[in-house]
């Protein structure tokens, strides 16, 4: 038996000192701790990315209901050419029949809010999509021009539904971070719609009058056929759960959609806060209609920025354009109806394309900048296809101008105007108002929306096609200036924050009118003043 003594008089056996042993345990220790973070690490990634894909696919599904928006404004643009000439209908029945869909839907976004409110976010979906389907299916079949307005009227009741309900649905369940890019997906939806309704009038052109814009019609029935399989997966909005008072399910969907367990509660907490039940006294003084009507400071603000917003969308022209661009393109000089129709296409792809560009920026650049960018860039856009029109000829340099701006307009609505308005208008109401309220910003929507299609014809007979443009670039204008004073910055903030954004913003400014109140008063006594 060899015994040695260590550096601390002791000895060891076989030479190994006794201390040894300990520094190996702490290593071991070290290393466990490290394969333990790297473990806790790979956890977190995986959590990062599961809630990450469920609700990409959330909001994926609950904006199909904006496919069948889209879809409408795309076909009919191309359908109503032969709708003219198998039904024979003249040039007043034409706008009427276009533009009835979007007055009509007011119809669904105001009873939308209230019926959101009773039956929840996720089957008010679905009630869009089964209206919708009748309609489109009536349309189809049609045999005159009044069975064709009566499944009109049922489409627009059904997209009036939806239009106002994916939004909010897919705000309530998003996180922080990706809630602009993921409430841009309904106007992505639009423009894939719009764009499948060109595509559709082109493929089908070529089919007897009385035949083919039945087809292009009833296409338009396939994506609510999604709808309904998508509403046994995706789960309620959390926020309307609390409101429910079903704060356990409103817990487990906020453990699918949120990354980081910790924040759940915190989440949680706020929402329910909001809702009223931290504070009841303060939410019951006053039914949702009542708020509305005659609301606080701060919601004054929020309608004024929401009403505001939704109406510059279409009062800048981008439903006429989009329904009308084959008689904007023939007032160009371009003559074959295959040629009109295949520049209609174009118009399709440039706003799905700038569309897909909008909501890598809108998380990262912020609501506003893509604001100033779409206005600015709309106006010039606007400007220079109203002079095209008007001061020059119709040669091919002409043309080939006229569709490059008209392209340009669509492609800075796209990037802007367009997905920003939706989601402004999911994010900066409370949560008791916010469906009525964002249902109030969609009829502002939907009456503009109406007032463009069902008017542009006629006015371009009144002042030329050009001067309707030069309209649309002064309205566009008016828009800049509008973003500049009361569309604030919403990026990076919860929807509660953005509440309290508000309310503070008045606060600080009745605090301002207030101190100048005082300086004034002191100013008097001093004797400084006159």
């Amino acid at each position: 038996m060899g015994f040695q003594e260590n550096g601390n008089g002791e000895m060891g056996l076989s030479g190994i000192p006794l201390g040894a042993k300990s520094k190996y345990k702490r290593m071991d220790s070290e290393f466990l701790e490290e394969c333990d973070d790297v473990l806790q690490q790979q956890q977190l990634e995986d959590r990062r990315n599961s809630t990450r894909k469920y609700v990409f696919a959330c909001a994926i599904f609950a904006s199909l209901n904006n496919v069948l928006l889209g879809y409408d404004v795309g076909v009919m643009s191309g359908a109503i050419i032969f709708i003219k000439e198998d039904l024979k209908i003249s040039e007043v029945k034409e706008e009427f029949l276009v533009g009835i869909l979007s007055i009509v839907s007011i119809l669904g976004s105001l009873a939308g809010g209230r019926t959101s409110d009773i039956l929840g976010r996720k089957w008010t979906m679905g009630l869009a999509a089964i209206v919708f389907q009748l309609g489109a299916l009536l349309m189809t079949v049609a045999p005159s021009f009044a069975i064709l307005m009566i499944g009109r009227f049922l489409a627009g009741i059904g997209i009036g539904f939806g239009v106002m309900i994916s939004p909010i649905y897919i705000a309530e369940i998003s996180p922080t971070v990706t809630r602009g890019t993921m409430t841009s997906f309904p106007e992505i939806f639009i423009n894939l719609g719009i764009l499948f309704g060109y595509v559709s009038n082109y493929a089908f052109s070529g089919l007897s009058p009385h035949i083919n814009w039945r087809i292009m019609l009833a296409v338009g029935i396939l994506p609510s056929v999604f709808i309904a399989f998508a509403l046994f997966f995706i789960p309620e909005s959390p926020r309307w759960l609390v409101m429910q008072n079903r704060v356990d399910e409103a817990r487990s969907v906020l453990l699918k959609t949120i990354e980081s367990e910790n924040e759940v509660e915190e989440r949680l907490a706020e929402i329910q806060q909001a809702a009223g039940f931290a504070n009841t006294d303060k939410y019951e003084e006053k039914p949702v209609w009542r708020e509305i009507l005659f609301p606080s400071p701060s919601l004054r603000r929020m309608l004024i920025t929401g009403f505001g917003i939704q109406c510059f969308q279409q009062i800048s022209g981008i439903d006429a354009i989009v329904y009308y661009s084959p008689e904007i393109f023939e007032a160009a000089g371009v003559e074959n109806k295959s040629k009109l129709l295949a520049a209609t296409v174009a118009v399709g792809i440039t706003k799905t394309v700038f569309i897909l560009i909008a909501i890598f920026l809108i998380d990262k650049l912020g609501r506003k900048p893509l604001l100033y960018i779409s206005t600015i860039g709309m106006t010039v856009c606007l400007f220079t296809v109203g002079a095209a029109l008007s001061l020059f000829g119709q040669g091919s340099f002409e043309i080939a101008l006229v569709i490059l701006f008209v392209c340009g307009n669509v492609a800075f609505f796209s990037v802007g105007l367009g997905p920003v308005c939706w989601v402004l208008t999911s994010e900066i109401f409370p949560l008791k108002v916010r469906a009525q309220a964002s249902a109030i910003g969609a009829v502002g929507n939907r009456v503009c929306s109406g007032i463009i299609a069902m008017s542009f014809l006629s006015i371009s007979r009144a002042v030329t096609v050009g001067g309707t443009f030069f309209v649309f670039a002064a309205v566009s204008a008016l828009a800049v200036v509008f973003v500049y004073t009361l569309v604030p910055e919403t990026k990076g903030k919860s929807l509660e924050q953005i509440e309290l954004m508000f309310q503070r913003e008045h606060e600080r400014q009745g605090s301002e009118m207030e101190l100048a109140d005082v300086e004034q008063l002191v100013l008097n006594k001093t004797g400084l003043t006159n």
